[in-house]
């Protein structure tokens, strides 16, 4: 006799508290079937090395939270759900939703196939508002960020309240694919490198946000630029995967007391900032491999794979860059004021196209997101959402000045520049020959020269731009 069983498919909800779909199934089931499948058959893109990183931990830790009762398989969904199906006497089939265009595409499809035999739900486990919800008065998507979270979400039913219910994951005696036959990991240094400074699961996403209300949020408006300071969360890894849900971040900064209005308010906006990335990839689902300005499919980018990998390895000569490609590297990690300078440099002082830098950063951060990534970088280029691209050029050497002015993050990322004086750090080409012999330090040896001119490098930039805009005029 096949046991009668409710199933719950993880996906991006790698949690239990305030899990709705968990939470729906728990209330009218006994006995839940915890599931996840590893689809390498329709994702698109496939996973970046370091994501494949963190969730294999997260599985780990998942497993560990389910009693070791968490299915794990690997293929296509459809054909697994009906491995389930025909194993189990399944009652229902339920999941949080996910928003990337492949995934809808994928998931109406299984929901149409299934449905025919057994009753199929899905929730919102993953943002604070749908984005079909937030539209103009005209019914058409916003674009801008600031009238889509003041006049869009904010106006809207104040976001779902975190809530959490007892489960009882079914102890069953199903095949389960080991986490190491998942092919997540390859052996790699660099992988057990980057997790050193990390520890993965629900259990640590709850306590880094408590550190982060306690500690972090208090000078959270200011701080979060510097990259130095213990001012941002670092939830974002946390998010992607769903070990924490935005919901549980919201009201919980609404508890915060003693820390500035403003503070609080900023850090919701952050959050609102990942929603306006999720709305634009659903309303425009080639933001991704496609510039969202139509305009820019003619922009001149420059094919200049040398300087690319100069890039990606820290070594441009322009020491705030390095520093940034380098935590990336090291950590999986990159500081949000870091991306800005580091985006801004790569499009705009070396022209080369965004979507280059997206797929590193793809590859690379423990909080790879397709929507986060992609609008990020079309902001940063001006090819996406921003009504301003030429003006936006930002200079290292003052974002280095300005938001590390005692080198500490250049020094702990960029050491061999550690005995340089702070005058020069942030523009070592300046320093003269004389107090090289001193520290020892020799350019082109020791560290290498700027492959690019900053200052010609904005003109030729805003040259481009301008040529691009006086084209698009005719």
């Amino acid at each position: 006799m096949k046991n009668k069983v409710a199933v719950h498919w993880f996906r991006q909800d790698l949690r239990v508290k305030d899990n709705p779909s968990l939470n729906y199934l728990s209330k009218k089931y006994e006995n839940i079937i915890g599931l996840f499948v590893f689809d390498d058959v329709n994702r698109d893109p496939r996973l970046g090395s370091a994501s494949k990183v963190w969730l294999c931990e997260s599985l780990k830790h998942l497993n560990e939270q389910l009693n070791g009762n968490l299915i794990l398989l690997k293929g296509d969904p459809q054909e697994c759900l009906e491995e389930i199906l025909n194993f189990f006497d399944v009652e229902e089939v339920s999941w949080n939703r996910c928003y990337e265009p492949w995934v809808i595409k994928r998931d109406k499809k299984i929901k149409s196939n299934i449905s025919e035999k057994i009753k199929v739900s899905s929730f919102n486990g993953s943002l604070l508002w749908e984005p079909w919800e937030i539209l103009k008065d005209d019914n058409t998507p916003y674009k801008v960020f600031t009238p889509f979270y003041k006049r869009g979400c904010l106006s809207k039913k104040a976001p779902r309240n975190p809530e959490t219910s007892k489960i009882n994951f079914f102890n069953h005696n199903f095949r389960s694919t080991n986490i190491c036959d998942l092919q997540l990991l390859q052996n790699k240094e660099w992988e057990s490198q980057t997790l050193k400074i990390w520890q993965v699961g629900e259990a640590q996403a709850e306590k880094i946000m408590k550190n982060f209300l306690e500690e972090g949020i208090k000078d959270y408006s200011d701080g979060r630029n510097f990259p130095k300071k213990k001012n941002v969360s670092r939830l974002s890894p946390f998010l992607h995967w769903g070990q924490i849900s935005p919901n549980t971040i919201w009201y919980a900064l609404s508890k915060v007391n003693d820390v500035g209005e403003e503070n609080i308010e900023v850090f919701k906006s952050e959050l609102g900032w990942r929603e306006f990335a999720y709305y634009l990839n659903y309303h425009f689902p080639y933001l991704q491999k496609e510039n969202l300005k139509k305009n820019f499919d003619n922009f001149k980018w420059k094919n200049d794979e040398i300087s690319f990998q100069r890039w990606t390895k820290g070594e441009t000569g322009i020491p705030i860059v390095d520093a940034g490609m380098r935590e990336l590297y090291q950590t999986g990690y990159m500081h949000n004021r870091s991306r800005m300078i580091v985006g801004s440099f790569l499009v705009k002082n070396l022209l080369i196209h965004w979507k280059k830098g997206e797929e590193w950063f793809w590859d690379c951060l423990f909080d790879a997101d397709a929507a986060s990534n992609s609008a990020s970088w079309q902001w940063i280029a001006g090819t996406g959402t921003d009504s301003t691209p030429y003006f936006r050029i930002f200079n290292p050497v003052t974002q280095g000045q300005k938001f590390d002015p005692e080198g500490q993050y250049i020094k702990k990322f960029v050491p061999e520049l550690n005995d340089m004086p702070i005058k020069y750090l942030f523009s070592p080409w300046e320093c003269p020959e004389n107090i090289q012999n001193e520290i020892n330090f020799k350019l082109g040896v020791n560290y290498p020269n700027p492959i690019v001119d900053l200052k010609e490098s904005r003109k030729r930039a805003l040259l481009t731009y301008e040529i691009l805009r006086r084209e698009n005029s005719k």
